[in-house]
């Protein structure tokens, strides 16, 4: 480890942001900025493209960090590290039918915790699920084809979750090579979701931490 962020391999760094308007090309300079911040070289020495599965890569100088990009509903965040493919998802918390969609596309297991809660806990409680299954399906290049939204993520060990302590991505019940955990930001009215694989040949590495970062829309600009 050389003590730059973006390169460490056991952790994962999550920028985000509110944004207003044109947040696909907001999000990709944020991303390239904090790569070039935390890799100590000028933006213009990394750029960034997409495989043809779509997953988002960086090149030039940036060709050791692993990213993800997320954007939507008025805010984005992107996700660096060293280590191994990584995958972020934001959703703002808000009224859904969170009861009916889980028990219609979430595992059986997960379906009984989301209805298990208090009507106005469960739309938080749903999207802590799905920003991880999106996560994962990101870090896997696949989406959530496959069978993405049954597969079984970590639930949290307390509802809401308390502490201020970064999360620490734990592995799928059913996948221990892949990791994922969530987090509340923005007083509670934004959920990200983050995922990695981990100790896959050639990758490496156990879970890491996800260091949760708000940064101003004046960076994105």
């Amino acid at each position: 480890m050389d003590g730059r962020p973006g390169l460490d391999p056991d952790t994962v760094t999550v920028l985000w942001c509110t944004a207003d308007g044109d947040e696909r090309r907001k999000a990709h300079t944020l991303l390239v900025r904090a790569a070039a911040g935390m890799l100590d070289v000028p933006p213009s020495e990394i750029w960034l493209e997409h495989e043809e599965s779509g997953r988002p890569v960086l090149r030039g100088a940036g060709s050791a960090v692993r990213i993800s990009v997320t954007h939507g509903r008025g805010a984005l965040a992107v996700a660096l590290t060293g280590g191994a493919c990584v995958g972020v998802d934001v959703e703002v918390v808000r009224r859904l039918r969170a009861e009916a969609m889980a028990r219609a596309w979430l595992d059986p297991a997960e379906a009984a915790w989301v209805t298990a809660l208090a009507e106005e806990q469960r739309p938080a409680a749903f999207l802590w699920l799905w920003t991880q299954k999106e996560s994962v399906g990101k870090a896997l290049g696949r989406g959530l084809r496959r069978g993405g939204m049954s597969r079984r993520v970590p639930l949290p060990e307390a509802w809401p979750p308390v502490g201020d302590l970064p999360p620490v991505l734990r592995p799928l019940p059913a996948d221990p090579e892949v990791a994922s955990a969530a987090v509340l930001v923005d007083g509670g009215r934004r959920v990200i979701g983050v995922a990695q694989r981990v100790g896959t040949e050639g990758e490496g590495g156990g879970a890491a931490r996800v260091r949760v970062h708000r940064v101003s829309p004046a960076a994105c600009e």
